[in-house]
């Protein structure tokens, strides 16, 4: 599918606040509403548009760090990847499971309410997971949203 500005500007547009309805949007661009909903319709329905996520403040609901986690796969036992990525991703703390190249094999992104609840995460959670071998952990101190890639 080619996408010319106008699409583009839509999706910019919606990776600012994904609630703007068809209306608003076409009021924002000075185009019609009937053409920017068949936009956003043929964007959904070619896959560019996945869907749309709620962002929660995770602070403000109780989950006051944030830890990056580096997983390196131990080489004995050669736990299968689709189990390690099950397992791990079944683990409610554990936003994003993300397959990596480099020192690690493995990048999650946990939520805790304070560091004692992370330490308990990953020591009875995480540590005894099949196949986990080095770890690392890099806690949040900050964090900017960009609006993405477009």
């Amino acid at each position: 599918m080619t996408l010319d500005e106008t699409d583009y500007e839509i999706l910019r547009q919606l990776q600012r606040d994904a609630t703007q309805t068809a209306s608003k949007l076409s009021r924002k661009m000075d185009i019609g509403q009937p053409a920017v909903w068949r936009r956003i319709k043929r964007l959904q329905d070619a896959g560019i548009i996945a869907g749309r996520e709620l962002i929660l403040d995770a602070e403000k609901v109780g989950f006051g760090v944030t830890v990056f986690l580096g997983i390196k796969l131990a080489a004995k036992g050669r736990v299968s990847l689709e189990d390690f990525e099950r397992t791990v991703g079944a683990i409610p703390e554990v936003q994003t499971v993300e397959h990596v190249l480099g020192l690690y094999d493995y990048r999650l992104r946990v939520v805790a309410r304070d560091l004692a609840d992370f330490e308990r995460v990953l020591r009875r959670r995480i540590m005894g997971l099949p196949g986990v071998g080095n770890v690392e952990a890099n806690v949040l101190l900050s964090e900017e949203r960009l609006s993405g890639p477009i």
